[in-house]
């Protein structure tokens, strides 16, 4: 698959996570790759970042690091579409999300790139949103392009959402005892810029997401299909039914 644009050639996937809340299923196999319908959410993840004709993908390992090293072993050596997968190696510490992407800042080059969560999980609209939100990015109005999804309609959230949004797509944050109607699905696309000045050692990509509202460049596109939450050992069942329910449905 040809990439839509050169611009967004490369994704960095956040699976260094400890996956405290899936417990107990994730003391013994890291949370990406707990299996949710049949794959596990790093394939899902990755599977995505090839749909979007995106060529290379860094993933970052910490918790449980050589079961991922593995698994993306095999995965090279299968027929699973690309992209090609580089590791970034976080088993000296976790770094957090932040931190995690801008120790693989030298991997990621200077272009822009897609940021996902491993257990980002939706069910798409007719078209990729992934590809959807290189397609909209425009690197001079924005420094970070946000996948958002409707609180009211994500299967299994239950907080009060992250981000309002005004006709053109600037992202704010909710305000104190409000409620936003948008929360962040776990998936971005940020400039490498976003990240100088930036502390050593671990911090959260919010930090980033604050700066770059700040200057008025947070920009949020809105997901075309349904988020669906997989947090829990619960979640992850009822993110399974919802699938089941949506390949009924003609």
């Amino acid at each position: 698959m040809s990439d839509p644009s050169p611009a967004v050639s490369r994704a960095f996937v956040l699976a260094a996570g400890l996956g405290k809340r899936m417990r107990p299923v994730t003391a013994t196999v890291p949370k990406p790759l707990v299996e949710v319908a049949g794959k596990a959410l790093l394939d899902h993840a990755l599977d995505r970042v090839a749909e979007a004709g995106i060529g290379t993908a860094v993933v970052n390992v910490h918790y449980l690091a050589d079961l991922i090293e593995g698994h993306l072993a095999r995965r090279a050596e299968g027929a699973a579409p690309g992209p090609a997968t580089t590791v970034s190696d976080e088993r000296a510490a976790l770094l957090e999300t932040g931190g995690g992407i801008r120790k693989a800042l030298p991997l990621l080059g200077d272009a822009p790139f897609a940021v996902l969560n491993s257990d980002s999980f939706w069910l798409e609209g007719p078209a990729s949103n992934l590809r959807r939100l290189v397609e909209t990015w425009d690197g001079d109005r924005m420094d970070g392009l946000l996948l958002v999804a409707p609180t009211a309609t994500s299967l299994g959230y239950e907080g009060a959402g992250d981000f309002v949004m005004d006709p053109d797509g600037r992202l704010e944050r909710r305000g104190e005892r409000a409620v936003a109607p948008f929360i962040y699905a776990g998936v971005a696309i940020l400039t490498p810029g976003l990240f100088a000045d930036t502390p050593e050692g671990a911090f959260s990509l919010n930090l980033l997401f604050d700066r770059a509202i700040a200057a008025g460049r947070l920009f949020g596109m809105r997901l075309d299909g349904q988020w669906l939450h997989v947090g829990t050992p619960e979640a992850i069942r009822a993110a399974e039914e919802r699938v089941r329910a949506s390949a009924r449905t003609p």
